[in-house]
């Protein structure tokens, strides 16, 4: 009964989001979209304060400062590295400061500014595109991995099977190829989704790995079904950085 209520709100919440989406998608409005994903930031931003076990508690108004300053600087992907330049020269300054506490300011911070730049600069299709291929190399590598999974993929995620995987990647690049034809030609749609769905898997590895240090199951408890709001965007984060770079050096 358990298993049955919790698939059935994460149906619920996972309609409600897609549905969040296409609306968002269909507005296309830079002050919407950057609204939107600051909300995403800042929820993300303070679940990862608690799983890297961040004993800051002064660091939200920076993360908001952040976003804001990503709303007027034209390379937003840019500034999570002047942070990092401007936290270097605090930790030299002072030597109670900790490196510890800019993690938060690398992950999410990192791919939600590449994700929002990459909206700047190649439009809502291109998130349109990023958004099928994680999607669809999560639902691919379950599938796949449900049906004839058998070889354990990494200790990291022990569900997870290289079959699965495998599928799943296959899937995401040649449908996500497509779905990349309303941004660049086939081949380099091809490419880019290729790299892009092997690099989601590998995010969600790496908030799979935060979780078990911090000795949690989810990253949060907002989403009813799913957790919380990095255990959604986790394949987003590293997704979206690859997927910048690449159309910025193949296009």
């Amino acid at each position: 009964m358990g298993a049955l209520t919790e698939n059935k709100e994460r149906v619920v919440t996972g309609v409600a989001l897609l549905a969040a989406v296409i609306i968002i998608g269909l507005i296309d409005n830079f002050f919407v979209m950057w609204l939107v994903f600051g909300v995403i930031y800042l929820l993300a931003f303070k679940e990862a304060v608690a799983l890297f076990g961040v004993e800051k508690d002064n660091l939200f108004p920076y993360a908001i400062l952040l976003w804001i300053v990503a709303a007027f600087y034209p390379y937003g992907d840019d500034l999570f590295v002047l942070a990092g330049v401007a936290y270097a020269s605090m930790v030299a300054y002072n030597k109670e400061v900790k490196w510890r506490d800019f993690f938060p300011f690398i992950y999410p911070t990192a791919g939600l500014l590449f994700v929002f730049t990459a909206y700047q600069e190649y439009g809502v299709l291109s998130l349109l595109w990023l958004l099928a291929v994680v999607a669809l190399t999560d639902v691919g590598a379950y599938v796949v991995g449900k049906s004839i999974g058998k070889t354990p993929f990494c200790e990291t995620s022990p569900n997870k099977t290289m079959e699965g995987v495998m599928g799943g990647v296959a899937v995401a690049t040649i449908v996500g190829a497509f779905f990349g034809l309303f941004v660049v030609d086939f081949w380099t749609s091809l490419i880019i989704s290729f790299l892009v769905a092997v690099s989601s898997i590998f995010g969600d590895l790496f908030e799979s790995s935060l979780k078990r240090s911090a000795g949690v199951k989810d990253s949060g408890d907002l989403l009813p079904g799913h957790g919380g709001v990095l255990d959604r965007i986790d394949g987003y984060l590293f997704g979206g950085i690859v997927m910048l770079v690449l159309l910025r050096g193949l296009v």
